[in-house]
């Protein structure tokens, strides 16, 4: 496949930039994935990831997902309504630039264009800062969702980078 696809990079560099989101999540809930569970972080990444082209992960075997997970500086968090899964994000702690990287943010299929993904994007920029970070950042690219552009700068998420490549 020869296909351009256009990559932002984004931060915010203060809580104060964060335009937290208006949306009330009555009976959803974000929960840190403690202990460490990367069969949770296998299956959002299989199934969000299939609209996305999420594929570098497909070929990890299970030793590397476990290796992955269990890093100090991985933490996955997981949206719930009551026990039922709804999506997920992974924070990558960078301590040597004391800056955290959202490597992956999304929602299942049924959960999608229910403003939930303004709720998760918030949620994972306040708990990068709660770690005192100085910086925020994300890259997301026009194969993903087609408001996952939008929710980032409407968060206050400013673009530090743009390319073009091709797969």
């Amino acid at each position: 496949m020869n296909k351009k696809i256009e990559r932002n990079y984004l931060e915010i560099k203060s809580i104060k930039d964060l335009n937290d989101s208006k949306f009330f999540l009555d009976g959803y809930s974000v929960e840190f994935v403690e202990p460490t569970d990367f069969q949770l972080n296998k299956f959002f990444y299989k199934n969000i990831g299939k609209d996305h082209h999420w594929v570098d992960r497909l070929v990890w075997t299970d030793k590397k997902w476990i290796e992955y997970t269990s890093d100090k500086k991985v933490k996955t968090y997981i949206i719930k309504k009551k026990d039922d899964l709804a999506g997920y994000f992974e924070l990558i702690f960078h301590e040597d630039k004391n800056e955290v990287e959202i490597a992956y943010l999304g929602l299942l299929e049924e959960y999608q264009n229910k403003k939930l993904g303004s709720y998760l994007l918030s949620s994972a920029i306040k708990e990068s800062f709660l770690k005192k970070a100085k910086r925020v950042w994300v890259h997301t690219c026009s194969l993903d969702h087609k408001n996952a552009l939008k929710n980032y700068i409407a968060r206050g998420m400013k673009i530090f980078k743009k390319e073009s490549i091709s797969i």
